[in-house]
Formats: structure tokens, C-alpha cells, sequence
């Protein structure tokens, strides 16, 4: 992770004086197990030029030390060592604490408020924006923006683009205009913080946004990333007024909980898994005064719809249940006797564990999910022959050639009476204003039309003893459909015996 500070014209080298560190010295500083070093790589004598690189290395372990999740392998494995994010900001906050004061020593004060031709680079980014979003958080402070995005060189067909990003911003600025501006507006684009939110964070919003943020076209984005929380949001609202609307129609707007919300139901861009293996939590702001709807709750909503109108209902397969979100919906139905909520990550599981522990004699429950360890690519006896079998939002996680072999598991071996999957519909992407190739979440393999998913459900029950037909979740869309798919397989009488 680092940042390339450049300056150029008269005068520039005056800013290794703002900045408080000699351009003859390397800045080489150890602090709570990271290392940060600041090199000049330019600097000429008749200072018309001036060029730093700032460079943070975290140790890996000291990173995940001491979490909740220290049992878990899989924290070890994160970006969060190499991105530009809320981390890197508060490692080299220390070595620009001068600059972001604007309290050089007396000589130079003068200079604060000087603006230079300056040219910052800073990634690698790893950012659920789109590149449009990206230009528009920078373009309005009077900044060019350059995105570099590298070539995925896979053996295998997973995506041909990297998500990663590396930025370039080009435009006359102050030195601690531009710093304040970079440190309010990474974290907003990695849209995650290391530490816990609190009020203090609308202090350096307003300390960090000063004399731009309240102007800029996207200022609720900004601030609702940087906030997260809805109470916290609510808030800042009503001590500094209502947030300035940033985006129009469907384009991507940050949701209260820093989700991504629009005007119709968006599919989250969010590089976090929540429950059932994908980012769920969005809104549906209908723009009434009715509350908004999450399209993840639209989801569990349509299935449970459908499995309570089932004839056949008492026992329930929910593969992927994540943390247990959708199977404790289902422990609501009546005449539904068992679940099995399959999960092959113990920490979803434990968290599973806990809600279903939650629902013990609570009105209405009919049967306690039961946790269980597995996986679609095992075979497990136990899964033959249930009622309802269910993958929300589980297939486009799986390589595209590995999905024959599991559904030929399910539809000739495990044999449900009723296979419910439900997947993202690509055409719809294209309403939440996402680039091209973008996918909903970083995870996902692949994500298919509406004519490609039918065309897989079709080969599926030819080669199986099921009907199926396909329906739609969310805001109906004239030519993109709706943003969810949602398949219905239904084993033939004859097999049902």
C-alpha cells in the first residue's frame, strides 16, 4: 500500500518543509508491528519539482491478532496487508500529522494555503464502486482521474479484469487540502473500517471535510460510507442538516447500514459475505413513505411464500444457510418438522447457532433449524429424500462447469420433492448503472441472463425426472426483468412413489 505525493512549479520544493521531513533523510518509522517510510524520489535544486512515496507494510499477524476470529483460518487470508483502505490512512497519519494540521514551522506557514500543481497516486484499491463513481468523488475537487485496473492472467475461466484498482489524480490543490481529501475519501472507497464507529467520526468528517464536502455533488455517498450506521447517520443529520442527494433514477447510492441502496432494489456491490453466501443487506427505497424493503428480505420472503403453499413441506434442506437467516423464516411455517442448515464455515455456523438458540420457546416456531456441517461437493445420505431442497444464492459462488455435477447429485441422487435456487439476473446490472463486466459481488463466479439461466434449467430437467419453471424477485424492470431469478424444480408423480 503506498501513496506518491507529487508537486511541480515554482516553489515546489516547499513542500518538504509542509510535510516536515527532509528531503536528505529517509523517514523510516516501526509502530505497533508496521513499518512506514517516506523516500523522496525527486527533488531538484531549483525546486520545480518534488516527489515522495509513502509506503506502509503492516505485519500480516499482528493484523488478525487477538480478533474474535482467531479460530477461524480463513482470517488469515485478506487483502488487507496490500490495499489502500481506512488502515493504510491511519498508519501513515503520524508521518503526515504536520501537513494535515497545516503547522509547518513559522518560515513556511505562509505556504498552508498555497496551491501547487500536484499529481497523487495511491492503490492498489480495492473498491465496489465503478469506475464512474470513482471520477465522480475526485473530479468535482477540480482533480483528472486516471484508473488503472490490471489483467487477470487465470489458467482457468473465473474473469478476465481485475477488481483492483490503482488512482491517479492530477490538479491544483493545497498539500493539506489534498491530504484531508485522500484521507476522508479511501476509506470511502474500500467501504470498510478497522475500528468502531463513533460520533467522533462526524468530527473528522467535518474537520477533514472542510471548505469542500458540503458542496460536492456526492456528499450523501460519502457521508453514509463513512458513517455506516443508521443511527449515526441520523445524527449528523440533525446536528448539520439533511445530506445533499448525490446520485439520480437507479444509479448507485450508499444505503444507512453502508450498503449500496438506489431507487429500485440493487443487488449489493459490497466486498463482504453476509448470510446465504452473498452481500444481501440492500434496500428498496421506494420514495414513499413507506419503509425500506432489503431485496435479501424479498428473497427469503418469495421462498417462504413458497414453501408454506407446498403440500409436501415437513422436511427442509437450506444448503449455504450462512448464518441461519432464512432458516429461521422457515422454523415459522407450519407443518414444517426439521431443517437442516448446511454451512461448510464453522463461523457461520456458530452464529447459526446462536440465532436458532435464540428462537427457543419463542410464539410460532414450529421446529429448531438444526447446523450441520457440509458441503455441495460431498454426498451426504442425510439430504436424500427431504421435501424441499433450497440453494439461495449459492450457484454463482461455484465454477460454471462444476454446477452439472452437482445438480445431477441433487435432482438424481438426493432426489427433493422440490429444488428451489434462486441467482443474480446479469441483465439487471445494467439498472444499478454497473460497468460491463462488473459482477454483484467479488465472489461470484459467474453471473447469467434470464435466456442463459433458462437454458441451464432446461438441460437439468432433461436430464432428470423434474419439471421446473422460472420466475422473478424484486422491481420488474422493462427489458432487464427483475433482479433476482428464482427456479422451481418439481419432481415428476411417478418418482414421488
Amino acid at each position: 500500500m503506498h501513496l506518491i505525493l507529487k508537486a511541480s512549479g515554482a516553489n515546489a520544493g516547499v513542500v518538504s518543509h509542509l510535510l516536515a521531513k527532509n528531503p536528505n533523510n529517509v523517514y523510516d518509522r516501526m509502530d505497533k508491528g508496521v513499518r512506514v517510510r517516506m523516500v523522496y524520489t525527486t527533488t531538484l535544486e531549483q525546486e520545480t519539482e518534488i516527489e515522495v512515496f509513502i509506503h506502509a507494510e503492516p505485519d500480516p499477524v499482528q493484523l488478525v491478532r487477538g480478533t474474535p476470529d482467531g479460530y477461524d483460518i480463513t482470517q488469515y487470508i485478506n487483502d488487507r496487508e496490500f490495499v489502500t483502505s481506512s488502515l493504510f490512512c491511519s498508519y501513515i497519519r503520524g508521518a503526515l500529522g504536520t501537513a494535515l494540521n497545516g503547522k509547518p514551522k513559522e518560515d513556511y506557514v505562509q505556504w498552508v494555503d498555497h496551491a501547487f500543481e500536484l499529481e497523487l497516486k495511491f492503490g492498489p484499491v480495492a473498491s465496489d464502486l465503478p469506475d464512474r463513481v470513482v471520477e465522480e468523488l475526485f473530479s468535482p475537487l477540480g482533480y483528472d482521474v486516471t484508473i488503472e485496473r490490471g489483467e487477470s492472467a487465470y489458467s482457468f475461466d473465473l474473469k478476465n479484469r481485475s477488481t483492483v484498482r490503482h488512482i491517479t489524480i492530477r490538479g491544483k490543490q493545497t498539500i493539506q487540502q489534498s491530504l484531508r481529501q485522500l484521507f476522508l475519501l479511501i476509506p470511502v472507497l474500500d467501504n470498510y473500517k478497522h475500528y468502531f464507529i463513533s460520533e467522533d467520526e462526524m468530527d473528522k468528517i467535518n474537520r477533514y471535510g472542510e471548505g469542500w464536502l458540503d458542496t460536492h455533488p456526492l456528499k450523501e455517498l460519502i457521508v453514509r460510507r463513512t458513517l455506516r450506521f443508521a443511527e449515526l447517520i441520523r445524527t449528523y443529520e440533525r446536528q448539520y442538516g439533511a445530506l445533499i442527494a448525490g446520485t439520480q433514477g437507479n444509479e448507485l447510492v450508499e444505503g444507512a447500514d453502508g450498503n449500496q441502496q438506489a431507487t429500485a432494489e440493487p443487488e449489493s456491490a459490497l466486498p463482504r459475505h453476509e448470510d446465504k453466501g452473498t452481500s444481501a443487506n440492500v434496500t428498496l427505497a421506494v420514495g414513499s413513505s413507506e419503509p425500506p424493503v432489503r431485496l435479501n428480505d424479498l428473497r427469503y420472503r418469495a421462498i417462504t411464500d413458497i414453501v408454506d403453499s407446498l403440500s409436501d413441506k415437513r422436511r427442509i434442506v437450506d444448503m449455504g444457510a450462512g448464518e441461519g437467516k432464512l432458516s429461521a423464516r422457515l422454523a415459522y411455517i407450519s407443518g414444517v418438522e426439521s431443517i437442516l442448515a448446511v454451512e461448510p464455515s464453522g463461523q457461520s455456523r456458530l452464529r447459526a447457532m446462536e440465532r436458532f438458540a435464540k428462537m427457543q420457546d419463542r410464539p410460532g416456531v414450529q421446529v429448531i433449524p438444526e447446523p450441520m456441517l457440509g458441503s455441495l461437493f460431498y454426498f451426504d445420505e442425510q439430504m436424500q429424500h427431504q421435501d424441499v431442497m433450497i440453494l439461495c444464492e449459492v450457484i454463482e459462488h461455484i465454477e460454471e462447469y462444476r454446477l452439472d455435477g452437482i445438480l445431477d447429485t441433487i435432482l438424481k441422487e438426493y432426489q427433493p420433492k422440490v429444488l428451489l435456487m434462486t441467482t443474480p439476473n446479469k441483465e439487471y446490472n445494467e439498472v444499478y448503472a454497473m460497468e460491463q463486466e462488473q459482477l454483484r459481488h467479488h465472489d461470484h463466479r459467474f453471473e447469467w441472463t434470464r435466456e442463459e439461466f433458462n437454458s441451464r434449467c432446461a438441460h437439468w430437467a432433461e436430464k432428470s425426472n423434474y419439471t421446473y419453471e422460472i420466475s422473478g424477485i424484486g422491481m420488474d424492470k422493462e427489458g432487464f426483468g427483475q433482479p433476482t431469478q428464482l427456479a422451481m424444480f418439481t419432481q415428476r408423480k411417478e418418482e414421488q412413489g
